[in-house]
């Protein structure tokens, strides 16, 4: 899971690396240019009709606002409008009839691409996430021995090593118990999942806060020891690696010292920090200190280890603690095996597009300040 977010109550990603290349001493700074639709590469070739339902639920929760809130409060980087600015095209968007050529045509006349920038820099690093499964019992029996813990009254207190060690045993914190200790791992990477019982019922977990410290990377430790490349890394190769290295692989996840509790959450999921349900393939987390949630994206994306491109029209429905800059984002990927590999493989480098309503494109391309 290329994209890590432990700081967000919702679906994590996996971040597996990030290369210095992404790390800058210079503050980062989101600008802006205005551009075309004929800028969008493979604009014409997406569905973008699957798009609008997704839109539709991000309205639904900025709606709810007064008509002079921001379009987000919590991202204020830039001007993206009142609710009152956008509240005529949601109910435009929620009357269109499901057709590619009405969908196309209605952002086409409705908003302005602009080209995000990190300090006129548009390049960054993209990555994917998923929801992962796992085989739980209520009760610790048989091979169920792995615990998965609620949130405690002091998280801070402890790293992972500690809670591994038993710190938390027996105080009535064990939410669930699992058969999979690495697992259990990626459990906390994601952040959500489902767990399935014995009589053949699913627990659906979602994030309920963090120990507050510091995520390590264990892929990158494994490519700075030089016990992978680089281009070798996906989620499932540090699977592989741990479950094949006994006490090593154990002591590789304990390099991470951040460890995620948990809450069992009914109705659907995951929900991504905007409280939506995430869409496959068409949410996207950002970081919402430069990137409003709720905000319709053109993600134009190439893989860097493997053949293969990203392009489709997304919304800005999550967060992630390893999800940092003007130009970073996590695509979510769903939550069956397919979901799995394709999450875990991701690792891309592209550009995104906000979509900003004809009214609203000016100003924000004017605050940000571009040259």
């Amino acid at each position: 899971m290329p994209g890590w977010r432990a700081a967000a109550p919702a679906a994590l990603g996996v971040v597996i690396f990030l290369t210095a290349c992404q790390q800058s001493s210079a503050p980062p700074k989101l600008t802006l240019r205005a551009a075309q639709f004929a800028d969008l590469t493979g604009w014409t070739a997406d569905n973008v009709a699957a798009a609008i339902p997704v839109f539709l639920k991000s309205c639904q929760v900025f709606l709810a606002r007064g008509n002079e809130t921001p379009l987000d409060p919590e991202a204020k980087s830039g001007d993206f409008g009142t609710v009152g600015e956008w509240r005529d095209l949601c109910g435009a968007a929620a009357r269109l009839p499901g057709t590619d050529a009405a969908a196309t045509e209605y952002f086409e006349t409705n908003f302005v691409p602009v080209l995000a920038a990190n300090s006129d820099d548009p390049s960054g690093l993209f990555t994917g996430y998923f929801e992962i499964m796992l085989n739980g019992s209520r009760r610790r029996e048989g091979p169920f021995q792995t615990p998965i813990y609620r949130l405690p009254p002091n998280p801070a207190a402890y790293s992972r090593a500690e809670i591994e060690d038993g710190v938390l045993a027996g105080k009535g914190l064990e939410l669930i118990w699992v058969d999979d200790p690495i697992g259990a791992f990626f459990l906390q990477v994601q952040g959500s999942g489902v767990v399935r019982l014995q009589d053949g019922k699913v627990v659906r977990l979602g994030y309920d806060g963090a120990n507050g410290r510091s995520y390590v990377a264990i892929g990158k430790v494994l490519v700075q020891r030089g016990d992978m490349q680089l281009s070798q890394v996906t989620m499932d190769s540090l699977r592989a690696w741990i479950a094949s290295h006994g006490d090593a692989g154990a002591a590789l996840m304990r390099e991470n010292p951040s460890y995620v509790f948990f809450k069992e959450i009914g109705g659907d999921g995951p929900v991504g920090s905007e409280n939506v349900v995430l869409t496959a393939q068409r949410s996207l987390a950002v970081d919402r200190a430069f990137i409003p949630l709720g905000l319709p994206i053109w993600l134009d994306a190439k893989e860097r280890f493997i053949a293969g491109a990203t392009r489709r029209l997304v919304v800005a429905q999550d967060i992630g603690g390893a999800i940092k800059g003007p130009v970073r984002g996590d695509l979510f990927w769903g939550s069956d095996d397919a979901a799995a590999s394709a999450a875990g493989a991701m690792n891309a480098t592209g550009r995104y597009y906000l979509l900003l309503p004809r009214a609203v494109a000016p100003r924000a391309v004017a605050a940000s300040g571009a040259n």
